[in-house]
């Protein structure tokens, strides 16, 4: 069960789309006519946001017939959400509807693609996504790579910390930072601090000092595989991640590694599902 997107999230969408009406519809006037919406998959799916199209079809007026729940995998043809009522319902809701689903579940599809490759080279490897969804979009994103078996790597600024070189550039760079680090525990000792290193060097000396996660950024899978080795040698105890271009084509060779996290963007911005929309005129 995935957290509900909130009635206000819906509501926005719908505005955005149709906020004074649908005027063909008005002027064709069919809006008082009895109809149905079908919509299927074109190509095998992970299944997201099938709950809040439902919801946007309903604030028009529709009624919900069926529903498969996000998260499910369907193959090409599959029925996953199908509304009865008036034809202005089923227009007014129509393409948000289907944006909403075609969206989620494309990156709920690429999601699970990247977690199934990374897990078989590397099972206990874990997939998460950054805070790089298109703004105004969390929450959809954030139910998309959950339904497709990824976790979000940070919600926010405000709950997790992760030290970039952009902080340390204000504290005299690495070293007097990681000179501090055993204070910055003791002052938040919920927290994990994460730190991210530029260089396998960088990233030893992060280990070594006694960070929870050493992230590193952009470095190659060659050198990546003998800093997890070194760090597991000297430092058992720190986790290490990986983040900066991993995508399809690299997440196995990343996860191969035996590095514990990937950290990706990628799932955000891949193709989106194709799925159909009929509208039928009911007898």
């Amino acid at each position: 069960m995935y957290y509900p997107i909130p009635d206000i999230e819906i509501e926005r969408y719908l505005e955005e789309d149709v906020p004074y009406g649908d005027l063909t519809t008005s002027l064709l006037g069919i809006g008082g006519n009895e109809g149905e919406i079908i919509f299927t998959t074109r190509q095998r799916t992970v299944a997201c946001c099938t709950e809040e199209a439902g919801r946007v079809l309903e604030k028009c007026g529709a009624q919900i017939i069926y529903s498969v729940p996000s998260g499910s995998v369907v193959e090409p043809g599959t029925l996953i959400l199908k509304a009865k009522g008036q034809a202005g319902a089923l227009h007014g809701g129509w393409k948000v509807a289907l944006n909403l689903l075609e969206y989620a579940s494309g990156i709920a599809t690429n999601t699970a693609a990247i977690v199934d490759s990374a897990r078989a080279a590397n099972p206990e490897v874990s997939v998460v996504t950054t805070r790089k969804s298109f703004p105004g979009s969390k929450k959809v994103a954030i139910k998309a790579i959950m339904a497709g078996g990824a976790l979000p790597h940070r919600l926010g600024l405000s709950e997790s910390i992760l030290v970039f070189p952009h902080h340390t550039v204000f504290l005299g760079g690495l070293e007097p930072f990681l000179d501090s680090l055993a204070a910055l525990k003791k002052r938040a000792p919920e927290q994990k601090i994460i730190v991210e290193a530029e260089t396998p060097e960088e990233a030893l000396l992060i280990a070594r000092a006694g960070a929870d996660v050493v992230q590193v950024d952009k470095i190659s899978i060659a050198a990546l595989s003998k800093l997890v080795l070194d760090i597991r040698a000297t430092c058992p105890g720190v986790a290490i991640s990986a983040a900066g271009g991993i995508n399809a084509d690299n997440a196995a060779a990343y996860a191969a590694t035996g590095i514990d996290i990937i950290v990706l963007s990628s799932v955000y911005f891949g193709k989106p599902s194709d799925i159909s929309a009929i509208i039928n005129k009911q007898p």
